[in-house]
């Protein structure tokens, strides 16, 4: 994709980036040349002044005009039900084309998003027309205007950024080995935006308004909501337990006018109302009047999202506790009366259409994939724990270091210490994530313990204390390494 900007961070490892993507501005431009004109009059002028530069190019070429009509021929065959289902589309297949000048998928078809997998044929006449119509002098030429994009959207989305970590009292630099990307273009309907949710990778693509007086030139509300999925996603899936006590009150949604996927999966829906909570409570200002935001409420409920007003009552106590949400989420959730839930969704009267949710997951399937794992394993089904594992390592589903790190957690299962020892360094090389650094380096001291290595054991347990330093439980095993070799337990009699 494009060269990487980093924001919002003390330092350049932050997960969160503000970015361009030469691949996404090729995708885009394809579908201007090929008919794709919504809104615009309404776009920034750039994007005139990129479809002008074009139309020069292609004038000048007959290799250029042919490889335009192939393209745009197949591009017409395969449009969509409406042009914001091809907008959608076509972002979905730019997320995972590799860079120019070869737009070639990253993963196997089938591996691709849903709606991305019907147009991947694309991408090959993509690559003549790019070539043959100078795209990437175009690109160049027009390097300075995304720059100024990008700068425009520093100071908002730095200041959202700041304020949403502030009010849950998270840090999202917590979230090692998942990714927040937004990334901005000139070329698409200024009143579209695109968010998904691929594993641990969350993307933004914005269109932003030439007029900054329009009611979100920035789209800044839709990025945040985004954002705050990409940071509470990951307690739901950490809290399997309550969520399936919640799963009765799915029922009582059936009626609603939701998408399948929150009538369906009960973390789904708990998120998108802790969510929408949120976005009531801190929306506005000190002064935005309470019985506005209890209509924001009430409106959200009859939606289908029913669990907004309890989350939003007690967010009023969160905002009064020191502890973050990180820590207080399992008692929020703990403390939902479930028969009184239920009784209430079940007397509202939900309304006929609700607008669509702003992020598109993945398959949910493959988001569940390793937590499924990781609790097969836990319960002693080390065989099927292997078996999903592997499916997210070949598929390349969520962080592969965590499917590693499960792969080798199998064979100490099975005894197979030369099969650990090589997925422990695998999972080390292809993660950031604390947990499975740390305690990937503590099973390699206790490997190389075992095998009477002391020295290179004491160099795992070091790494360990370094890597997990911030995880008590990481930190206690490797303090207990350094201080006397490991031996495993011994056999019951």
């Amino acid at each position: 994709m494009g060269l990487l900007a980093p924001v919002c961070a003390a330092d350049n490892n932050t997960p969160i980036t503000l970015d361009t993507s030469e691949t996404l501005f090729a995708v885009l431009t394809a579908m201007n040349t090929c008919g794709y004109d919504v809104n615009l009059n309404a776009a920034d002028a750039q994007r005139l002044n990129i479809r002008a530069e074009v139309q020069k190019n292609l004038q000048g070429s007959d290799e250029a005009q042919t490889a335009m009509g192939a393209m745009c021929d197949w591009y017409q065959a395969h449009r969509g039900k409406d042009a914001a289902h091809d907008l959608a589309q076509y972002v979905s297949l730019a997320l995972y084309l590799q860079g120019p000048p070869n737009f070639l998928p990253r993963v196997k078809e089938d591996e691709m998003p849903p709606d991305a997998a019907p147009i991947a044929g694309f991408s090959k006449l993509l690559e003549a027309f790019y070539d043959k119509a100078g795209l990437h002098a175009i690109w160049e030429r027009h390097r300075v205007n995304y720059a100024a994009l990008m700068q425009r959207y520093h100071v908002p989305l730095s200041k959202m950024i700041f304020d949403t970590d502030i009010y849950l009292k998270m840090q999202s630099g917590g979230y090692l080995g998942r990714t927040f990307t937004i990334y901005l273009d000139f070329l698409g309907d200024p009143t579209q935006v695109n968010a998904r949710n691929y594993g641990a990778d969350y993307y933004v693509v914005v269109f932003p308004s030439p007029d900054p007086n329009s009611s979100e030139p920035l789209k800044m509300q839709q990025i945040r909501h985004t954002y705050l999925h990409y940071l509470l996603d990951p307690l739901a899936e950490k809290h399997f337990s309550a969520m399936k006590r919640i799963e009765p009150l799915l029922q009582s949604v059936k009626r609603a006018p939701l998408e399948d996927s929150f009538k369906t999966d009960a973390s789904l829906l708990v998120t998108e109302c802790l969510v929408r909570a949120i976005e009531i409570r801190t929306n506005g200002t000190k002064q935005t009047a309470e019985a506005m935001r209890v209509q924001a409420v009430d409106d959200a409920v009859k939606q289908g999202y029913v669990l907004t007003r309890y989350f939003y009552n007690s967010l009023v106590a969160f905002e009064k506790d020191p502890a973050g949400l990180r820590t207080a989420y399992a008692d929020i959730l703990d403390n939902i009366d479930l028969k009184a839930e239920e009784k209430a969704a079940h007397d509202v009267q939900f309304v006929q259409v609700t607008a669509p949710e702003v992020v598109q997951l993945s398959r949910l399937e493959d988001r569940r994939m390793l937590v499924t794992a990781e609790k097969r394993l836990a319960a002693g089904d080390a065989k099927g724990a292997q078996e999903l594992a592997q499916q997210a390592l070949d598929r390349k589903i969520g962080d592969q270091g965590r499917a590693l790190f499960i792969l080798a957690q199998v064979a100490v299962a099975n005894k197979n210490r030369e099969s650990a020892l090589e997925n422990f360094q695998k999972a080390i090389q292809a993660t950031k994530d604390p947990k499975v650094l740390g305690w990937s380096h503590v099973y390699l001291g206790r490997i190389l313990d075992m095998k009477e290595d002391r020295e290179a054991a004491m160099s795992e347990y070091r790494a360990a204390l370094n890597a997990g330093a911030e995880l008590p439980e990481v930190k206690a095993a490797a303090e207990r390494g350094l201080q006397q070799a490991y031996e495993p337990p011994a056999k019951p009699q």
